[in-house]
């Protein structure tokens, strides 16, 4: 038995090594997982507030004879928004800023259609538009929480690949990019009347 015993603890270690191993690649897996699926929340409260948009020009459609520009602009906006693709899997700053672009061009037509809105008392009268205006409002909290999310999923997904012993075993693993603001959010909107 006593021969044995180094046969033994060599084994033992081994096995322990790769149960070690097994568990930082399983935790990686785990939290590259809960990255992807916040994504998938972040595109489908896009999705919820592009279905909502289509609904709010049919109903401005057919309540006033409104500016044709204005509604080719959000139906424009939201067609270029939806044609955006971006892979989960291979998260970089490029893919989320032609994502982000997009969303921000249908944010502006948006603003500028419920602008627009204001000379039409008959429209902003009717039940189905005000009805559709809270929607758009609660989606758009439903956007900003599905972002911060994304975010706390990115950065706890990065922070476990990088960590060392971790990063010696996840090489294959990439950093993911955050979610981020469009170049000049951070400045005032200037409101003029």
């Amino acid at each position: 038995m006593k021969k044995y015993l180094p046969l033994i603890i060599i084994i033992g270690a081994i096995l322990l090594i790769g149960l070690w191993f097994m568990n930082i690649k399983n935790g990686a897996i785990t939290i590259n997982q809960a990255t992807e699926k916040e994504w998938g929340n972040v595109e489908t409260a896009y999705q919820r507030r592009n279905d909502l948009i289509g609904n709010l020009v049919n109903t401005v459609k057919g309540v006033a004879d409104f500016e044709k520009s204005t509604l080719t602009a959000v139906v424009e906006a939201r067609s270029k928004a939806t044609s955006v693709n971006v892979d989960a899997k291979n998260l970089n700053a490029n893919d989320i800023n032609r994502f982000n672009q997009a969303q921000t061009a249908v944010n502006s037509s948006l603003s500028r259609l419920l602008v627009s809105v204001e000379k039409y008392p008959e429209l902003k009268a009717t039940e189905n538009f005000k009805q559709l205006q809270d929607e758009l409002a609660s989606t758009e909290n439903q956007i900003l929480t599905a972002r911060t999310r994304f975010n706390e999923a990115v950065q706890g997904y990065n922070t476990y690949i990088l960590k060392i012993p971790n990063s010696w075993f996840l090489g294959e693993y990439k950093t993911k990019s955050f979610f981020t603001s469009v170049a000049g959010a951070d400045k005032p909107v200037e409101v003029k009347f």
